[in-house]
């Protein structure tokens, strides 16, 4: 069953009471973007599920999510206003038992630092991770599938031995036929982000499903440009950067530069893609656009010198909502530091959407 708010006030203490009345409120006029499909083709549960982009991807192709889990409270604030279900926290403190039987498992869970103590690298090996819980709640569970979303480095982490040891966990000790992973980038699927991502599937073996029978998607749109996700009109002064804040860019990216290093600001074409989106400023400085539609620079927040002429500012948090695929429905109830944070942590939902709509093609029959 889902994890409603009403639920969630009788179960989850790790929510304060001041956070159930504010969640109460947003989702008292029953406003909910992005509620649970009616007509239902399978069932699936969200992991780390940030902000819910997993989510639009498998609700759109006929899911329904019958649980959720994100540790983070601003990010479980936006997942809540736009589903109407409140994600459960820690998942290392969620009993596997506990979690509704479903159909898929969806994960875009944290790389972390993997200590293989043994020779094979297997089940125990995981421990300490959260990959191990990814890897219980499967185990206890027996999902038909799972689709598992990292950073493009898991395939290079620790030599490879990081990699190898979850694919061997899947297919060794927990016996899915997982076909080879591949790494599948944004900028092929209908969104103007260069972002690179291994996706990792897996079938119940009963399902006789062989890897050779599953095929990661081709490119379905590479057309879209920077120019295709501004906004329609004029922004805020406050994504203008000021020229003090400028001259130290410049002043960075020189020195850099004098060191042989390549790393700095840039400021990307309007009809290109940009760079991959990240938390922290270097991930906004690294997106920057020329937009010289603004004409009053009266700053709005408090700055060193003056918001520069020449029109260079950052992008908006709902233009990195489009970077990743998101509807312009989706609610940012947020302050911008977090909302940038969300983003930059979710997903391109049509690579994802993509991606999933192969796998639940051999699972599903119509």
């Amino acid at each position: 069953m889902s994890v409603n708010f009403v639920e969630k006030e009788n179960k989850e203490k790790d929510l304060s009471s001041g956070q159930i009345l504010l969640f109460k409120k947003m989702l008292s006029n029953g406003d909910i973007p992005f509620p649970a499909q009616e007509n239902i083709k399978f069932t699936f549960i969200d992991l780390f599920a940030g902000i819910g982009g997993m989510r639009i991807a498998f609700q759109n192709l006929g899911g329904k999510c019958v649980f959720s889990s994100e540790i983070d409270e601003q990010a479980q604030k936006t997942y809540a206003i736009n589903f109407g279900d409140i994600p459960e926290g820690d998942i290392t403190k969620i009993n596997e038992n506990d979690i509704p039987d479903h159909d898929i498992l969806v994960a875009g869970f944290p790389c972390q630092a993997f200590s293989i103590a043994g020779k094979r690298g297997g089940f125990k090996d995981t421990r300490g991770t959260l990959f191990f819980d990814v890897a219980r709640i499967i185990k206890a569970k027996q999902p038909k599938a799972f689709f598992l979303e990292n950073v493009k480095g898991l395939t290079n982490h620790r030599g490879g031995k990081t990699l190898a040891t979850i694919l061997n966990v899947l297919r060794n000790d927990l016996g899915y036929i997982v076909p080879e992973p591949q790494i599948m980038n944004a900028k092929n699927f209908g969104v103007p982000q260069n972002r690179e991502r291994i996706f990792i599937v897996g079938f119940r073996p009963d399902l006789g499903i062989k890897e050779e029978n599953f095929s990661y998607p081709e490119p379905t749109d590479t057309t879209k440009t920077i120019r295709d996700i501004m906004e329609k009109k004029p922004v805020s002064a406050k994504y203008y950067l000021s020229t003090t804040y400028l001259e130290c860019l410049e002043k960075h990216k020189a020195r850099n530069e004098a060191k042989g290093n390549g790393f700095g600001y840039e400021i990307k074409d309007l009809d290109g893609v940009s760079n991959t989106i990240v938390t922290g400023g270097m991930g906004r400085e690294r997106n920057l656009i020329v937009d010289k539609r603004l004409k009053d620079f009266t700053p709005v927040t408090h700055i060193k010198g003056e918001v520069n002429r020449v029109g260079i500012r950052r992008m908006t948090p709902r233009e990195w909502a489009r970077l990743q695929g998101f509807p312009d429905n989706f609610k940012i109830e947020v302050a911008d530091v977090s909302a940038y944070k969300q983003f930059g942590n979710s997903v391109a939902i049509p690579a994802i959407q993509a991606t999933a709509k192969n796998l639940i093609e051999k699972i599903i029959k119509e």
